[in-house]
């Protein structure tokens, strides 16, 4: 087979994810500003940050560009955008390193206990585990960080059964979001995966993908309270949220 050809760059295929991510999450920066808010405030001026479940180094670009004197240590387990991280991360030449890491597998942190973090960084990523899952990334980072780091989950956190006008809301505007950000040009999902395809460094870590999620449904998505109740039973000394737009969050916690 020939191997696809394409003028597309890793770092044009980056920003495409960008435009397709924010089709999904309304006001998708505003949680990146806080985020890196925080980061600055609270932690040292340059400091080593983990990036969890970075997908193809949004996070991780965007801390190592504005503040320079700043370390990541980036993780995925999906080899096409963890590869596609590698490559844009490049840039930044040793100040950036990317390590494939399964977090629903116990004792995956083992990899990282080398560096000590000043912050753990994730977005919209830990939906994928499991709450069971979820609890143990949660104590496994509260084993590796050091007293006074913090950690910052930006996702979608749905409202329970009780708030089901509030969930109404949230899907409703879900939708509307989406319409308008497809009308405008920007990639589906799908379409975004297809456009990876086209790159033959990529297009070669597909079926490693396949292999990997191939027996990896959907899980039961856990609610704030989960997330709020795990991080306190994990060990984190501070928890709560630092930003809220409808059912999407950035939770907060202090080691």
């Amino acid at each position: 087979m020939t191997a696809p050809t394409t003028s597309l760059t890793p770092r044009d295929l980056l920003a495409r994810w960008e435009e397709q991510q924010s089709a999904y999450v309304a006001h998708r920066e505003n949680r990146f500003e806080v985020m890196l808010d925080v980061l600055r405030l609270h932690s040292p001026a340059e400091p080593t940050v983990l990036d969890l479940a970075c997908g193809p180094g949004s996070i991780a670009d965007r801390v190592l560009a504005r503040l320079p004197g700043s370390r990541v240590v980036a993780t995925d387990y999906d080899p096409v955008l963890a590869r596609l991280a590698e490559t844009v991360l490049g840039e930044y030449g040793e100040r950036a390193t990317v390590i494939d890491a399964d977090l629903a597998e116990p004792g995956w942190s083992r990899r990282f206990t080398g560096w000590r973090f000043d912050a753990v960084l994730t977005s919209t990523a830990l939906h994928w585990l499991s709450p069971q899952q979820l609890l143990g990334v949660y104590t496994e980072l509260a084993a590796i960080l050091p007293p006074g780091a913090v950690l910052l989950n930006a996702d979608h956190l749905r409202f329970e059964a009780e708030h089901p006008t509030l969930a109404e809301v949230s899907a409703r505007h879900d939708e509307q979001v989406q319409q308008a950000a497809f009308a405008a040009g920007a990639s589906t999902w799908g379409e975004w995966w297809s456009l990876a395809g086209q790159l033959p460094d990529l297009a070669q870590r597909v079926a490693e993908r396949e292999r990997r999620f191939a027996e990896r449904p959907p899980q039961p998505l856990a609610p704030l309270a989960f997330h709020l109740a795990a991080l306190r039973t994990a060990g984190f000394t501070e928890v709560g949220t630092v930003w809220q737009y409808l059912d999407d969050y950035v939770v907060f916690a202090r080691r």
